[in-house]
């Protein structure tokens, strides 16, 4: 991962993400010692953990694992932060990089065949400038090696943030919203969905639904940076 290390110390500050200490040389985005200490949730050990418990009697998951715990005030919540709102991408890469090299591992997820990050709506996309989500892909990309697919799944409206909104406002404010570019690219593959966080997990309820209706023989795996779920 020596191309990770020139990537990120030419275009991010040498700092941790999470205690802002000047990192060491062989230490990347975050220190080690906030690393080591970063709450795992190894989900992707257990079929059926809090994050696929999510989905039972909703939507047909194959899988679904998140990487880390969030809570309020933890170094999870500060690093997603930084991801979503100041421009740190690199934060997404490195963790997707990191989760990776746990999925590819996993009887549960290393049968992927491609990962398809949740989308932003291209008024979101243009505001953010990149989409959160399609980083944590594209590190998980590069461990697991496999291709990520930012083509197929769109959003077709802009919703309003999901912030504060019950499960079933959240369920209403996505209904609908997505939809399927070309599904007979995907017929018979493993997708593995990311998004950055999963709550009441009704985003990504609503694109396994247009997935599975749209796509024949589609298996489809979830895939988060970090879950409210304990």
């Amino acid at each position: 991962m020596l191309w990770m290390n020139d990537f990120f110390s030419l275009i991010y500050p040498r700092i941790c993400a999470c205690c802002g200490n000047t990192l060491w040389r062989h230490e990347q985005v975050i220190c080690t010692f906030c690393e080591f200490h970063l709450p795992k949730t190894w989900f992707h050990l257990e079929y059926d953990n809090p994050v696929s418990q999510t989905f039972w009697g909703r939507v047909k998951v194959e899988s679904a694992a998140a990487f880390l715990h969030f809570s309020k005030g933890n170094n999870v919540q500060r690093l997603i932060h930084s991801l979503k709102y100041k421009g740190r991408k690199d934060i997404g890469i490195y963790l997707g990089v990191q989760f990776g090299l746990y999925l590819k591992n996993s009887p549960f997820f290393n049968s992927s065949d491609l990962i398809i990050p949740v989308p932003l709506h291209r008024k979101k996309l243009m505001q953010r400038g990149y989409n959160q989500s399609e980083q944590f892909a594209i590190g998980l990309a590069a461990s697991m090696k496999i291709k990520v697919n930012n083509q197929q799944l769109c959003r077709t409206s802009f919703s309003q943030t999901q912030t504060l909104k019950s499960r079933f406002r959240r369920w209403q404010n996505v209904s609908g919203i997505f939809r399927i570019a070309r599904p007979g690219k995907l017929a018979g593959k493993h997708v593995l969905l990311v998004d950055d966080v999963i709550t009441t997990g009704a985003t990504l309820e609503a694109c396994v639904q247009v997935l599975t209706d749209r796509i024949p023989d589609v298996r489809v795996s979830i895939a988060t940076i970090a879950t409210t779920k304990t």
